[in-house]
């Protein structure tokens, strides 16, 4: 196994194994695997290439700060001549025309792009089965869902398919698979990370987010691509440090304080695995000399109504360009303007896609915005003060990242309400546009991976990452 870039690095440095080696490694994994559905396409000739070529670089001593590192990228994320389907049908054949970003910053520190992931259709649902390529499967148990939206993601690092990988967090897209699959999965603060070429789905709350096995690969990948950028007016300008530096310094873990939102832990519904496994830890950082003391969190229990009349809404202004005329499916049968437009869309959005735009556009209508999507962005203004106002008496917040380990394929997709409760846990940093992670946390009696999260104060990355790693290498 590659997980460690920084050996992995240093091997290939003193010859010990090459790029090359690595990739054909990983592409030998994927092809095992390929049952588990985790990737729509694999770029398996050019990667080579570009493995080859960043050998060469090496050895010349011109290589990036990623030089062969292998990186898996979810299929919202534009790649320039490679299809960006988003899981959808309406873009089964679409190629891009330009480059993430935040990919290109990967390239250009001379990581490997090994190929683009499943996810749920435009990043919408909790299980990874709204995909229209059929959904993925949880390498723990095959019967069970990855999670989602950005299962695919997290089911490529945990099945030892790449190093790393890129997934996108709106609403935990990132951290509840990373939860159900056993890997770390980190949501920077918005703004973190630039979304240009990010597809969108709600734009005021898309994240950018980062799986791995380890904290340092998460941290490194970080490194490179955050920062302020023209293309991206909601991107920060903002010095990024150097979060590797601080990694594995465990002199100032005395003396922090860590809430824990009263609200969740006693949350009803909570498996009671979880919930052991949550007071272990807790347990376990008091002994450490950590403090921990309960928070309030008053208004979070509106998080998941809010968070879903929000990105409705906004699902339903963005997604309003898929209509047959200028790109992506067009239907043919059809007589009139009108009804490309309505048949296209028919055919080409699943489900769950089709539900959400129609709750965003009820919510939006001349009738109905005042009581919905304006009352809506008024609680989620207080979801964020709850949070600064806790954030002036605490470092960092943990709680479970998910009510329950990952359920059957088929048990909740039937039931939107079930499925989006999913997200209980990890909505409100969405709404607040706080930092966050989920880091593996234990299993419970079936083998199924448990999720610890993380939220810090906001762009305090460095220091999520680095309590993430104390906590993953003590406990």
């Amino acid at each position: 196994m590659f997980n460690d870039y920084l050996s992995v690095r240093k091997d290939i440095e003193s010859g010990k194994v090459s790029a090359v080696e690595i990739v054909k490694y990983y592409l030998n994994n994927i092809q095992k695997g390929k049952r588990l559905n985790a990737f729509l396409s694999v770029f398996t000739d050019s990667v080579l290439d570009r493995a080859a070529l960043v050998d060469e670089k090496i050895k010349k001593g011109t290589a990036g700060k990623l030089a062969g590192m292998v990186v898996a990228i979810k299929d919202v994320l534009a790649l320039k001549g490679e299809k960006l389907t988003c899981g959808s049908k309406i873009l089964e054949n679409f190629e891009s025309l330009y480059t993430a970003t935040c990919v290109q910053r990967l390239i250009d520190g001379d990581a490997i792009i090994i190929g683009k992931t499943n996810c749920d259709e435009f990043a919408m649902g909790s299980s990874n089965e709204n995909s229209a390529y059929g959904p993925v499967k949880n390498p723990f148990d095959e019967t069970r869902v990855s999670g989602g939206s950005s299962g695919g993601s997290a089911v490529a690092v945990a099945a030892d398919m790449c190093m790393l990988s890129l997934g996108t967090d709106t609403g935990g897209s990132v951290r509840q698979p990373a939860a159900f699959c056993g890997v770390a999965g980190m949501k920077p603060t918005y703004g973190r990370i630039s979304r240009y070429g990010l597809t969108a789905f709600a734009s005021s709350f898309d994240t950018i987010g980062i799986y791995s096995i380890n904290i340092t690969n998460c941290a490194l990948a970080l490194e490179v691509m955050a920062g302020p950028d023209k293309k991206d007016s909601t991107s920060v300008s903002l010095d990024v440090p150097s979060y590797t530096n601080s990694l594995g310094i465990e002199d100032k873990a005395r003396g922090l304080k860590i809430g824990i939102i009263e609200e969740y832990a006693e949350s009803e519904g909570l498996q009671k695995e979880i919930k052991e496994s949550f007071n272990k830890t807790v347990e376990a950082l008091k002994a450490k000399g950590i403090s921990v003391q309960p928070i309030h969190l008053p208004h979070s229990k509106y998080s998941i109504q809010t968070y879903y009349i929000l990105t409705t809404a906004e699902a339903s202004s963005n997604l309003a360009r898929y209509d047959g005329a200028r790109y992506g499916l067009r239907s043919e049968d059809s007589g009139t303007m009108e009804e490309m437009y309505v048949n296209s869309r028919t055919e080409g959005f699943g489900e769950e896609v089709k539900r959400r735009i129609m709750l965003g556009t009820y919510v939006l209508s001349a009738g109905y915005y005042d009581a919905y999507y304006k009352k809506a962005q008024k609680v989620r203004r207080l979801i964020k003060e709850d949070f600064k106002k806790v954030f002036e008496t605490v470092d960092f917040i943990i709680s479970p990242t998910t009510p329950t380990t990952a359920f059957k394929i088929g048990e909740k997709i039937d039931d939107p309400l079930a499925m989006y409760l999913n997200d209980i846990f990890t909505t409100a940093a969405n709404l607040s546009c706080n930092p966050a992670i989920s880091i593996p946390a234990g299993k419970d009696a079936s083998g199924l991976p448990i999720g610890l999260q993380i939220i810090g104060r906001d762009f305090d990355e460095e220091g999520v990452l680095k309590f993430a790693d104390l906590i993953m290498r003590n406990y």
